[in-house]
């Protein structure tokens, strides 16, 4: 009987047809999270005027609806790691679907409180799902711009919405955008059906066959048999105990309160300018088609900042990127709060979206290589848990500076702080008490992994 650790197999693997299959479904799953966020500020005025709301209202349901998200992340994100990754991933589709279509149909704003908090749940516990799943499954050597690249898919729907609503809200009104929720519910079956389960949750169960199965579909050349021995006792040993206790002991206690402040700041500016992005280009004299335009570029910087940050980091590391688009960002924002000329504004707002979601994108898979593959999930679920206090702030903060005589452009100003604390905590990461999985720097600049065991 031969010893397979599963985590080398797939570290060593080469992207095939089967890291493509979970690369689309989770692509998939998350484009809706983009599409969810996104589709509030982009009905938010229409939205405003049938429900007769205040700007210090809407901002407080975007404020409700995330707390939603933060128990979806806290609650449904830990339990994937107890009742299983692709079980999780299905309710949380399922959640989304139904009670977005119920939003709107919502005869009042309470109705609609209530419809879109219960979908926020089921979008809160997608995210850290799908980047442990697709952490998980992909090749060492281009993992952070697969997971990057994956995460795209937030933008790629943020987008979409922003599309449906320049050319069809008009016609068919914001109430349109939610009824399209009903997408991931038709489309569960094929999902359970072609979703792989993670490997760590059979592992804990001997499941030798369906590990096998998975692992012939990595590496067609392994010949993997039920009878191998998976570290099924050592796997086992790992996974004893709490796992949000786990987040803290083996010196990991300062870099996960590094990680959660550095999380709240990518996700008080993201939810921040969804919310309030058409609102505040609105009140600076454009058009209701041009603002939701600005939403698109926005949409299009954060699908650039992935896509070049994910390169940047395998080939400098995770820190020095991080570290320099939280920067950026900073200066970006200052900039965007002084001018006055379209066209950079639409460059500055590109610049912002790459440096914001383009960031988180980031710093998404940095969090998940950072924790043991028995507590992943819980690792980055309670981090981007923690994170949405940011994301629940962000709308009524802005709502309430909109409010005041500030001139709507001058609340770029705000962005600009959580852009330089999200990059004063990222500092205080200690990558040296991370597991085996972490980036290794070498001379030549390419990363290595430490010979161990996850």
């Amino acid at each position: 009987m031969r010893i397979v650790q599963t985590s080398q197999v797939i570290d060593e693997s080469k992207f095939n047809k089967f890291h493509l299959l979970v690369f689309l479904w989770c692509f998939y799953a998350i484009a809706f999270d983009g599409f969810d966020i996104a589709l509030y500020g982009i009905g938010l005025p229409m939205m405003m005027t049938e429900y007769e709301l205040t700007l210090v209202e809407a901002g407080a349901i975007g404020s409700y609806t995330l707390i939603g998200m933060m128990i979806g992340s806290f609650l449904l994100g830990s339990l994937a790691d107890i009742v299983g990754r692709k079980k999780m991933l299905a309710v949380c589709m399922l959640l989304f679907s139904v009670f977005s279509l119920l939003a709107g149909l919502a005869p009042n704003s309470l109705t609609f409180t209530i419809m879109r908090f219960i979908a926020a749940l089921g979008m809160g516990g997608l995210m850290p799902g799908v980047i442990a799943v697709m952490t998980e499954y992909s090749p060492k050597k281009n993992r952070a711009l697969i997971v990057a690249t994956m995460y795209c898919g937030y933008s790629i729907g943020a987008i979409a919405a922003s599309l449906t609503g320049m050319y069809l809200m008009e016609s068919l009104g914001w109430r349109f955008l939610y009824w399209l929720g009903i997408i991931p519910l038709i489309t569960l079956p094929l999902f359970l059906k072609q979703f792989p389960e993670s490997l760590s949750f059979h592992i804990l169960r001997n499941q030798g066959d369906k590990i096998a199965t998975i692992l012939n579909k990595v590496d067609p050349k392994g010949n993997y048999q039920a009878i191998d021995d998976f570290e099924y006792v050592s796997v086992k040993e790992r996974a004893k105990g709490f796992p949000v206790k786990k987040l803290f002991s083996d010196n990991r206690g300062v870099s996960t309160l590094a990680f959660w402040t550095t999380v709240f700041s990518c996700l008080l500016m993201i939810y921040g300018l969804n919310t309030w992005l058409p609102k505040i280009m609105q009140g600076s004299g454009y058009g209701i088609t041009s603002s939701l335009s600005f939403s698109l570029v926005l949409g299009v910087g954060q699908i650039g900042g992935s896509l070049l940050g994910g390169y940047l980091v395998d080939r400098l590391g995770h820190r020095k990127v991080l570290l320099f688009m939280f920067l950026i960002g900073a200066i970006c924002f200052v900039s965007l709060s002084v001018t006055s000329n379209l066209l950079l504004l639409y460059v500055l707002i590109a610049i912002g979206g790459a440096c914001t979601g383009g960031t988180q994108n980031l710093v998404n898979p940095y969090i998940s290589e950072f924790y043991p593959q028995e507590i992943r999930t819980t690792g980055l679920s309670v981090t981007v848990g923690i994170g949405r206090i940011g994301a629940i702030l962000a709308p009524l903060i802005i709502g309430l500076l909109l409010a005041t005589n500030l001139a709507p452009q001058n609340a770029f100003m705000a962005f600009a702080v959580p852009s330089i604390i999200g990059g004063i905590a990222l500092l205080l990461v200690q990558e040296k008490y991370g597991c085996s999985d972490r980036m290794i720097i070498t001379s030549n600049s390419y990363p290595k992994t430490k010979n161990e065991i996850i």
